[in-house]
Order: C-alpha cells, then structure tokens, then sequence
C-alpha cells in the first residue's frame, strides 16, 4: 500500500471525501497526517483502520455501534471479549436479517410462478398465501 491522499482514498474505497473526513472528525479513524501544505494523506496505517471501517459499515453496524468499537480497540487487549460480544451481536442480526431475506424471495418466487404458469389468471389470487401473521 501506498500513501494516498484525499481523493486518491475516496476512490479506492469508494465513498466521498466528505465521508472520509466525518470517519476522522468524529473519531473512527486515527488522526490523518497532513503534508506541509495542510493536506490530508492516507499512509498504509490509516487505510487499514479504513478498510476495518468500511467492512463493518458493509456489515451494517451502525455509526455508534463502530464508534464503541473502535473506542473497545484503542482500550487494548483487556476489552477483547467485549469487542467479541459486539461483533457477535452484529453476526446475529444480519443472520436474522437473512432469514427475513430469504422468507420474502421465496414468496416473491412463489407468487411469480403462478404468473409464469397462469395460475394467477385462473384463481386471481393477487392476495393469496402471503400468511405474514404465521412468521
């Protein structure tokens, strides 16, 4: 990795500089150097909290949920379980999420394969079988 600056970063990792600069300001990056003429660079350091960063956002943890995070990490090592709960907790909700994800594409595959086999035409059945109440 090399040293990136501003612009460099936001295409690298594909967010806005405007989002790289709120990352720093409220606390979830480590302070970024700055050349003589005031301008931010990203050194390998920094990309790597980056990355950590933007994989949890991917991961849907929220804004407070890194900011703890992030704050549990810079406490060291003694905070490990407690940065294993969080990350657990997080695990669980996207996996539930997946569920919920999976339980909607196979209404819609249920609910399209009556059009494709012109069942739909036969009983009208737009509202049949979604069952939401069963989940």
């Amino acid at each position: 990795m090399t040293e990136l600056t501003i612009t460099e970063a936001a295409e690298k990792y594909q967010i806005s500089p405007d989002t790289l600069r709120y990352y720093e300001r409220i606390g979830l990056l480590p302070a970024v150097p700055r050349t003589p003429s005031g301008r931010r660079c990203y050194p390998e350091d920094v990309q790597k909290w980056l990355e950590m960063i933007i994989c949890l956002r991917h991961s849907g943890v929220g804004v407070e949920k890194l900011l703890d995070y992030v704050s549990l990490i810079q406490q060291g090592d003694q905070t490990l379980p407690a940065q294993e709960e969080l990350l657990r907790e997080q695990r669980d909700a996207l996996v539930e999420k997946q569920h919920d994800l999976q339980r909607s594409i196979d209404r819609l595959n249920h609910k399209l394969k009556l059009y494709e086999t012109g069942e739909i035409k036969q009983h009208k059945s737009y509202f049949a079988e979604y069952h939401v109440l069963d989940d």
